[in-house]
């Protein structure tokens, strides 16, 4: 966190000398947990309640079902939330809908002050011809379905041979890496079994990721990219025809250490492809007896179609793109097709419209002044504030996201003696309103009981049969929503739920 955006001491405003300033933040992803924790330790001499809402049974958003489950690093980040949820002082509300479990009005009456960290979950757009035919998938709901997220299918159309991902971003690589990854090798990992069992089922041989601009303007990271080479019984492809670098490349490549490190890897990757195909190497040898797959890397390619045959995907069509000299990728005219089943855009995320509070359709975001909530007429509303990607769009990584919590928080803090004051701030109005609404909201200590139960499927699970002999399972993630909240509250697990 920057000093500058580290909230300033502040005194007590009359309102709160008597009881808590009480503030409810929606969404228990890192950017409500981090705003959360930078309130919590900002310079005060008044006592202070936070509850934390989200909509999932679970907490931590984006990192339960946004982030492939073989990535080492969510573990970390999810060491450092737990370690703020688990500190006492900040209390958690699961399986509550904002707009519809509480709305506006009563969010106001028992709080001084709203943060909206609902993040974005959706696809972007991608607007071409043929994208809505059968087989062209949002990444994002892919990666919802390999998460296990409780509100989408347990089940997900696995029938192509040939797959292109459109992206190169870090989304962009998960999904492909998950796509053409072993069943078997996730299996270590928590994924569910519903995932494990279609993944299994998965005729794949091929998986193309195609990138607009050069490698030297990949969005992806260099850990990222490394991953792609773990994979089992998967040969990365390149092409030398897509390695072009323009003056800003070069400028780019000097002065930036990590657009460095990622084009000596892809450069590194093509002299060795180039040099087995010299030698009349085939491709690597199976280590475990399993068809090999390929992940092709291609850049300079931009969709200008997905062309299809009786309604579902068949092949997609790009034009060849070469760069201007600025970094940037302009058109050749030269059109170049690929005989593909399906066609996943990871483009990017987009923020969704939140009930009652103003909406930015072109950005997916709350109109917002560093963190400050807007009305229609550009306005500031009193009490309401945003962070995270519904306040400045899908972009930027985790330390992007402490930061920018810091910026709201100071401006909240600013702002404490213009709080419309809450009606009704007693501690338990809203646990007794969310009951009174039938409401089965979760807590901390249920999700507590939530992780053990994961873990305890885990250790009763056979050990995976991976390549390199059994390996224990450490959990397994629960899918269902009504299975989430029996277990989170400690009463019998549906019928329904069950199997």
């Amino acid at each position: 966190m920057t000093e500058k955006n580290t909230p300033a001491p502040v005194s007590t405003p009359a309102a709160f000398a008597a009881r808590p300033l009480r503030v409810a933040i929606i969404g228990a992803g890192p950017a409500g947990v981090y705003a959360a924790d930078i309130l919590t330790k900002a310079e005060r001499d008044f006592d202070l309640a936070i509850d934390l809402f989200d909509r999932y049974p679970a907490p931590y958003g984006l990192i339960r079902y946004g982030v492939a489950p073989d990535h080492p690093r969510i573990k970390g980040i999810v060491k450092a939330l737990h370690k703020v949820l688990d500190r006492g002082d900040i209390r958690f509300f699961g399986n509550v809908d904002y707009g519809t479990d509480l709305t506006i009005a009563e969010l106001r009456e028992h709080y001084d002050a709203v943060i909206f960290a609902t993040g974005a979950i959706n696809d972007a757009d991608l607007n071409i011809p043929g994208i809505e035919l059968d087989g062209s998938h949002g990444g994002a709901d892919f990666v919802s379905w390999y998460d296990g997220h409780p509100d989408v299918p347990r089940s997900w159309p696995l029938e192509a041979t040939q797959v292109a991902v459109l992206g190169n971003g870090n989304v962009a690589l998960d999904v492909a890496r998950v796509l053409s990854k072993h069943a078997e090798d996730l299996l270590v990992t928590e994924i569910p079994e519903n995932v494990y069992r279609g993944l299994a089922e998965s005729p794949v041989t091929d998986v193309h990721v195609f990138g607009r601009r050069g490698p030297a303007q990949v969005k992806f990271t260099p850990l990222e990219l490394r991953e792609l080479s773990h994979s089992h019984d998967v040969d990365i492809v390149l092409y030398p025809e897509d390695f072009e670098f323009d003056a800003a490349s070069d400028t780019a490549i000097k002065t930036n250490n990590q657009v460095k490190t990622m084009v000596g890897t892809l450069t590194n990757w093509l002299i060795e492809q180039e040099e087995r195909e010299e030698r009349g190497e085939a491709a690597q040898g199976t280590e475990s007896g399993r068809p090999r797959r390929r992940l092709h890397l291609h850049f300079l390619h931009s969709p200008v179609e997905v062309t299809g045959t009786d309604g579902k995907v068949s092949g997609i069509r790009f034009e060849r793109q070469e760069l201007d000299g600025t970094g940037n990728a302009r058109g050749t005219g030269e059109l170049v097709d690929y005989p593909v089943q399906a066609v996943y855009r990871a483009i990017g995320y987009f923020g969704s419209a939140l009930p009652e509070i103003e909406y930015d359709g072109r950005t997916g975001t709350v109109p917002n002044l560093e963190g400050k909530v807007l009305d229609a007429a550009g306005t500031q509303v009193p009490g309401l504030y945003a962070t995270g990607w519904i306040k400045r769009g899908p972009v930027g990584l985790i330390g992007h996201t402490k930061s920018d919590a810091a910026e709201t928080i100071a401006h909240l803090l600013a702002d404490l003696n213009e709080l419309p004051v809450a009606a009704n701030p007693a501690t338990e109005a809203v646990p007794a309103l969310l009951a009174a609404k039938d409401v089965a909201y979760t807590t901390w200590d249920g999700w507590l009981a939530l992780d053990a139960h994961e873990q305890a499927l885990g250790a009763a699970a056979d050990p995976a049969p991976t390549h390199e002999g059994p390996v224990a399972r450490e959990r397994v993630k629960v899918v269902d929503r009504a299975e989430m909240v029996a277990v989170s509250r400690g009463v019998d697990e549906p019928a329904a739920s069950r199997g």
